[in-house]
């Protein structure tokens, strides 16, 4: 993790903002939190794509089953997205967080219950519905406890959880499944969740209520001069259909709506790739799966790192919002060539995917963040919602109309490889349709004065 007190003196000093040396240890436990919660909410979410083998040897399921057990979790999770932001507006961080962590809980373990591919169903749409609430709990907390500068490199922390998550899960889940069974795998996950629960419980309160917060750290938390009182009382009002009038709102949506889809094959879908195209094992597919998502965990961090130092240099944050995120829509182009190079190595194709994971990540850390840039805190968890539902749909979208096709009739041999082609190029030219869409939307990202 970043050394907080070196990059807040930096800061501080750029901006002439008095910064004491010993602020900042509590708001990196807050973050410290998030990324814990976000680590559990991936690890519980990828266990299903990783017993794929497993369960469909087992209960006879073929990719079309499996396809729609998958549109069951992101159909919930994205209309969960909506509902959630709104919740989580309306209970507070603190109860809000709670609530959803402990009921997505309660979602994974019952996986371990289920019989039939209706079974899988209903608690896969339990699980998409709990954990929506993951995100917009996640964001709101950020906005609350970071001033804007460090938002970026807060999100990037704790948005780094999905990769850890990824990675645990594909260096435990196979071999709880081969020694115990697929269902304690389920049981096991679902349980790090009530831990979570009782760490959150008694050490997280928002800044006005925390007795613990120095007066100067305080003041540091809300030093962004621009966001008043009376304009979070305002934005404590927008309903959302005010939300949709404003071009900031589909500029994040639409964003998240082509470029959720891309993590979500990654997801459900890697595990598949490795094992159809390389032909390995449930535990053979530990190490690679591992590595693509380790490679990500750097650009996710890395994501919030460079508008930060692109900030330090003196340019304004809407722009290094903009630009960092260019740079990473490039880097996730060359996974067009990952299949081709990975006939020659599979570990090639490895690592094209795991930079593109990496791009994506560092991406997801901007796009979150540029809603606190341009929202009241407010109003935050509820565009972070709306964008979180059409990042949801998305993703629907794309297994309906792209993947179950391709994946149930074009999986002999000789045709896979084209499903996988196509599916790579979608992922390569994602970023940059979304980044021109959204500079033309919102090409400053100027704080809504609602």
């Amino acid at each position: 993790m970043p050394n907080s007190i070196d990059i807040e003196n930096t800061i501080s000093n750029k901006e002439n903002i008095s910064v004491p040396a010993k602020i900042g240890r509590y708001r990196w436990t807050i973050c410290g939190l998030i990324f814990f919660a976000t680590t559990i909410n991936y690890l519980d979410r990828q266990v299903i794509s990783l017993l794929k083998s497993t369960l469909s040897a087992e209960m006879h399921w073929n990719d079309g089953d499996y396809a729609n057990i998958e549109i069951a979790f992101q159909f919930f999770y994205a209309f969960g997205m909506v509902g959630a932001g709104r919740v989580i507006d309306k209970l507070g961080t603190k109860i809000g967080y709670a609530l959803t962590t402990g009921l997505w809980s309660i979602a994974a373990i019952c996986h371990a219950f289920a019989s039939s591919v209706l079974g899988f169903a209903v608690v896969r749409s339990f699980l998409g519905l709990t954990e929506s609430g993951n995100f917009p709990s996640a964001i709101k907390t950020t906005a609350e406890w970071f001033p804007k500068k460090e938002r970026a490199l807060a999100t990037g922390i704790f948005n780094s959880g999905s990769n850890v998550g990824a990675i645990i899960a594909p260096l435990t889940v196979p071999f709880i499944a081969v020694a115990w069974g697929w269902k304690w795998a389920f049981i096991l996950t679902g349980l790090i969740g009530f831990i979570w629960l009782v760490l959150w419980l008694v050490l997280y309160q928002i800044p006005s209520k925390e007795k613990r917060l120095s007066k100067e750290e305080f003041e540091y938390i809300n030093s962004d001069k621009e966001e008043t009182a009376e304009k979070e009382a305002a934005g404590a009002k927008i309903s959302w259909a005010k939300l949709l009038t404003y071009r900031q709102t589909w500029a994040f949506a639409i964003g998240k709506f082509l470029t959720d889809p891309v993590w979500w094959f990654y997801l459900f879908w890697l595990p598949d790739f490795l094992q159809s195209q390389y032909h390995l094992t449930l535990t053979q597919i530990a190490v690679p799966v591992a590595m693509v998502y380790m490679l990500s965990t750097i650009g996710s961090v890395g994501g919030g790192w460079l508008p930060l130092v692109m900030i330090k240099n003196g340019s304004p944050v809407f722009r290094a919002r903009k630009m960092s995120m260019l740079v990473f829509a490039i880097l996730v182009v060359p996974i067009l060539f990952a299949q081709v190079a990975g006939s020659y190595n599979m570990w090639l194709a490895v690592l094209i995917i795991g930079l593109a994971a990496a791009a994506h990540q560092a991406w997801s850390a901007n796009i979150f963040t540029t809603v606190s840039d341009m929202f009241p805190k407010s109003a935050t968890a509820s565009v972070t919602g709306i964008g979180g539902m059409f990042g949801g749909l998305g993703g629907l979208l794309l297994v309906l109309l792209v993947q179950k096709n391709m994946f149930v009739h074009y999986r002999s041999i000789g045709q896979i490889d084209v499903a996988y082609y196509i599916m790579f190029g979608i992922c390569a030219s994602a970023y940059l349709l979304a980044w021109v869409i959204m500079q033309l939307l919102v090409p400053k990202m100027k704080p809504l004065d609602i």
